[in-house]
């Protein structure tokens, strides 16, 4: 009698020299045999194809992500050196209309000046000629009135004191005049530099008015959350790339805390792919104990344990100047398991990666599965699930390798990435500099050196000055 145990329920039970000796002789048949090397070599060769479609799919994915970032560099080129043109031109545009301005108000400036001169002069010219005239006439009257002295002195003096009187009050009058005329000269001055000051203001203004609208065209709209921001990127690309995805607001802080999006993926069966707890934390939201990434990470496994997600990832714009995080994606599986820190760029290709490997590792499992189902050998049972272990693992293994490279160019390429943004953004910098250079461009700057305006503007300030007094 032989004891013979089965590898389904595992029950033992006995059967006598002939049956057991039926037995060996249907596993020891050579069609057998031949049927479980065939069974055999078709798995081995599923799992070849298997592992050359997952690389071929692998490397076109690389290629795709090249291309999408080689098209997004040269727009940022294209968009710069557009932006660059247009600044140069606006600049240009604004400096030639205020100087052509400057020019015409000086060349007005002075054309009054010599105007307001040549009338004083024409002004004094003919108070001096009515005074000689009257001075002749009133000599010619004093020499009159002498003849008559002789005659009588209180006739004298009463022509005296009226020619006075009559001198006086012609004097009085040409001083007025004389006055007035000042007067109008002193206010057309302080006219033309009134409207020369409002003038400039309305530039300024301008200036000001441009300088503000380019600002709120280079900076992005105010109010808008990380997580409206994740959330919005994920729904743009949904309907192509996640067709069977759950992604929605973790509401349920039955336990006392929550994360803030759950994402579930499914093939089309309906088998969950992978799930994903996040949590999205920008600089407002650290507290007087909880400031660096680090202090988010237990809260966020606990959160990830209580609803049931594979993978943890915290989207953080925290630490702005690590340059650990800065790097792209951190695994910190030292901490916590199958947890990650990425920054707000890399929201959707964190999804992509975890998908992609458990999409591969849901395709071992189903070859598993095929091939436990296939596996009828009672005898070499054992020895043959060691054996498919063994050339599992070793699949496995060169599926994680080739993963991990596929990652490490990944992380390559965003370090390429994150150096091509650190220049543009120190062009941009740049830009903003001479900007602010142009923006500080004053009359008094543009007089440095050149004492032919700035005499011009200096004689124009002390006219000013004068009628101001």
């Amino acid at each position: 009698m032989h004891d013979i145990i089965c590898p389904h329920c595992h029950k033992a039970f006995k059967i006598d020299e002939a049956g057991y000796a039926d037995i060996l002789k249907q596993v020891r048949d050579s069609d057998f045999e031949k049927q479980l090397h065939e069974r055999l070599e078709l798995a081995e060769q599923d799992k070849r194809n298997a592992v050359e479609l997952a690389k071929a799919k692998a490397a076109s994915e690389l290629q795709k992500a090249a291309a999408a970032r080689d098209a997004e560099i040269q727009g940022l080129k294209a968009r710069l050196e557009t932006d660059e043109v247009a600044r140069k031109l606006a600049i240009n545009e604004a400096l030639s209309a205020i100087e052509k301005q400057r020019d015409a108000l000086a060349n007005e400036l002075e054309q009054a000046r010599q105007e307001q001169q040549a009338s004083a002069r024409l002004a004094e010219a003919t108070l001096l000629h009515e005074l000689q005239k009257a001075a002749s006439k009133k000599e010619a009257e004093i020499q009159e009135l002498k003849a008559r002295l002789d005659a009588s002195n209180i006739a004298q003096r009463l022509a005296v004191a009226e020619a006075v009187n009559v001198v006086e009050k012609e004097r009085d009058d040409l001083k007025s005049g004389l006055d007035r005329a000042k007067l109008e000269k002193d206010l057309a001055e302080k006219s033309m530099k009134e409207r020369y000051e409002t003038q400039i203001k309305d530039r300024d203004d301008m200036i000001e008015r441009l300088r503000d609208m380019k600002a709120k065209l280079s900076t992005k709209m105010v109010g808008e959350t990380l997580e409206q921001h994740c959330e919005t990127e994920f729904n743009r690309i949904r309907a192509t790339a996640f067709p069977y995805a759950y992604f929605e607001k973790d509401n349920d802080a039955r336990s006392g805390s929550k994360g803030d999006y759950i994402f579930r993926d499914t093939s089309e069966d309906g088998t969950e792919v992978v799930s994903i707890m996040f949590e999205m934390k920008n600089e407002n939201d650290t507290t007087a104990t909880k400031k660096k990434n680090e202090d988010f990470l237990k809260e966020l496994d606990r959160d990830r344990t209580e609803k049931g997600c594979e993978y943890a990832v915290l989207v953080s714009l925290l630490e702005p100047e690590s340059e650990l995080y800065n790097s792209g994606i951190v695994d910190v599986f030292h901490r916590y398991p199958k947890m990650y820190v990425v920054r707000p760029q890399f929201f959707i290709p964190i999804i992509t990666l975890l998908r992609n490997a458990a999409m591969k590792s849901l395709a071992y499992k189903s070859e598993l599965a095929l091939v436990k189902a296939q596996n009828l050998d009672i005898t070499r049972f054992e020895t043959q699930l060691e054996d498919f272990k063994t050339a599992f693992g070793r699949n496995w293994r060169l599926a994680s390798e080739g993963f991990a490279e596929a990652v490490r160019r990944i992380d390559e390429a965003i370090k390429d990435l994150e150096k091509t943004k650190e220049a543009l953004y120190k062009s941009a910098n740049n830009l903003r500099l001479a900007n602010d250079k142009a923006e500080d461009l004053t009359i008094k700057r543009l007089t440095r050196g050149n004492p032919t305006m700035k005499a011009k503007f200096d004689e124009a300030r002390g006219q000013g000055a004068v009628g101001a007094e």
